[in-house]
């Protein structure tokens, strides 16, 4: 079987089965695809905390930490953002440190390898910044430690010298703000996760709340859809701002090229042209479901084997394809292996063997592997 093509691609783009695949770009993939993606992103974010669409629990309880700090005229109490990717984590750390009036510093878990690194960053604040880690729970151990007695104390110990002459130097810190940002909040060591003043566990987005955030970016955008158009595309964005606002800006592309077409008609054959369905499913996501069923008959079938068979790597599949299918509940994850759900064979049009409607729906989903 050959492997997939993506959208816009010639059969001589192919990977080869066995070898590596590129990276998953998908229109409809919760993460940025490119750096200009990530600069789409920052142009829509907002400011201030009141321009925040969405999430409204974790407002109101970060609303009370940024107003106290400022009362007390001293550096908030650090905080952790735990969700997956695309929730608008990274834009909460932004307004944090301009709601304090505070600059930011940025960096991120996997470029944090020794525990200098982290000092020579910690060393360099001013009393009052605001640090922002994206990734907190890729963080070197060495420097997790580290962070450990800075969060607490506003101090690290610094080692100089090497071998038995070594000596640990105290160095003081000035009082700042850590903002870490984390899709794996269990992968985060206890006693740094214990360190954090305020947790905030960022939901999806149901489709009321996307069409509002739809509609200010159509604004930024200066594009006009109708109701029902932003209603279109806020059901396939997979509760997601980052897909809502990046399909958005497809469809701005399209009534560029097609200045004269029906703004809804403009959604429908946007969305059409990336292979994307009512359920926000592309290409892959059917390929997948397509696999389970009809060459696995339903499941269950382990991770690896459903991998190989529609030419993709293990890790696309359970990193980026699976976790929306399950949330769906198209694809249910048993000690067995992965059944597919009796809507998954109803979404390709099929008709679910009764035995297979019955373990599908007495399989329920588990955190176990394979």
């Amino acid at each position: 079987m050959s492997s997939r093509r993506r959208p816009g691609s010639s059969a001589g783009d192919e990977t080869p089965r066995g070898e590596a695949s590129a990276p998953l770009e998908s229109v409809v993939s919760p993460t940025p695809l490119d750096d200009r993606d990530s600069a789409n992103d920052v142009a829509f974010r907002p400011q201030h905390l009141d321009e925040f669409v969405g999430q409204r629990r974790v407002r109101e309880q970060l609303d009370l930490v940024l107003q106290a700090a400022r009362v007390r005229e001293r550096a908030a109490d650090h905080i952790l953002l735990a969700g997956p990717p695309g929730l608008g984590k990274t834009t909460l750390a932004m307004i944090v440190a301009h709601d304090l009036g505070r600059p930011l510093r940025l960096t991120s878990g996997p470029t944090i390898t020794h525990a200098g690194d982290l000092a020579a960053i910690l060393s360099s604040l001013t009393e009052g910044e605001v640090l922002f880690i994206d990734e907190i729970h890729r963080i070197a151990k060495p420097a997790a430690e580290m962070l450990y007695l800075a969060m607490e104390d506003f101090r690290v110990d610094v080692m100089v010298g090497k071998g038995p002459g070594a000596t640990s130097i105290p160095l003081e810190l000035a009082p700042f703000t850590l903002v870490g940002a984390t899709t794996r909040a269990g992968a985060l060591p206890a006693p740094l996760r214990d360190r954090f003043g305020f947790t905030a566990n960022m939901e999806f987005y149901p489709p009321h709340e996307l069409a509002q955030l739809l509609h200010r970016t159509a604004g930024l955008l200066e594009i006009e859809l109708s109701e029902d158009a932003i209603t279109e595309i806020a059901s396939r964005s997979r509760g997601t701002p980052r897909i809502a606002n990046r399909l958005l800006r497809r469809v701005r592309d399209y009534l560029i090229v097609h200045p004269d077409e029906d703004p809804l008609q403009a959604v429908s054959s946007t969305l059409s042209l990336y292979e994307v369905d009512e359920l926000g499913l592309d290409r892959l996501d059917r390929d997948v479901l397509g696999v389970l069923i009809r060459q696995f008959a339903g499941g269950p079938v382990g991770l690896g084997p459903l991998a190989m068979s529609v030419g993709e790597e293990t890790d696309t599949l359970e990193s980026v394809v699976e976790p929306y299918l399950v949330r769906s509940g198209l694809v249910l994850r048993t000690p067995r292996g992965r059944v597919a759900s009796r809507d998954a064979w109803l979404h390709l049009g099929l008709i679910p063997p009764k035995a297979k409607l019955s373990s599908a729906g007495n399989a329920q989903p588990t955190l176990l592997d394979d």
